[in-house]
């Protein structure tokens, strides 16, 4: 299984969201916090909004903050949610050509671990990737004031 930076990133927005609080941040601080591209951060930010988990606010002293609580962040469903394609394998898409998938076993044990993969995932929010003992190291991190 491969989480793409779409993901990753998405999931990174949205610690950097949760733990510098209720104070706007910016794109270009968010990019300059992980040192990552900030184009790359406009799409995400942009997906991110219009599925609800962060608020933006335009203008001159705008910026984006999380619209809902970490706890109520699924991880899970998060990374459903920002991934195009979990198929990984050949044969779970719509595009199989593989001719051994009527009787291929492996089919049914990458399904298996997709689904034990998503599980697990679905255990946490995004309240237990930024536990509280580690918020003053996340703030030093990412170099929140």
């Amino acid at each position: 299984m491969h989480i793409t930076r779409y993901t990753d990133y998405s999931l990174r927005v949205l610690i950097y969201l949760a733990v510098q609080g209720d104070r706007l941040a910016t794109i270009q601080e968010i990019a300059d916090s992980y040192d990552i591209s900030k184009n790359h951060l406009m799409k995400v930010v942009h997906q991110l909004n219009k599925k609800g988990y962060i608020e933006t606010i335009r203008g001159k002293k705008g910026g984006m903050r999380l619209h809902r609580s970490p706890s109520d962040i699924s991880i899970g469903i998060l990374v459903r949610e920002t991934e195009q394609d979990l198929s990984i394998v050949e044969c779970f898409s719509s595009k199989n050509a593989c001719k051994i998938t009527p009787v291929c076993g492996l089919k049914s044990m990458f399904g298996e671990a997709l689904k034990a993969f998503l599980e697990v995932l679905d255990k946490y929010t995004l309240a237990d990737v930024i536990q509280d003992q580690h918020r003053p190291q996340l703030l030093r991190l990412l170099q929140i004031a």
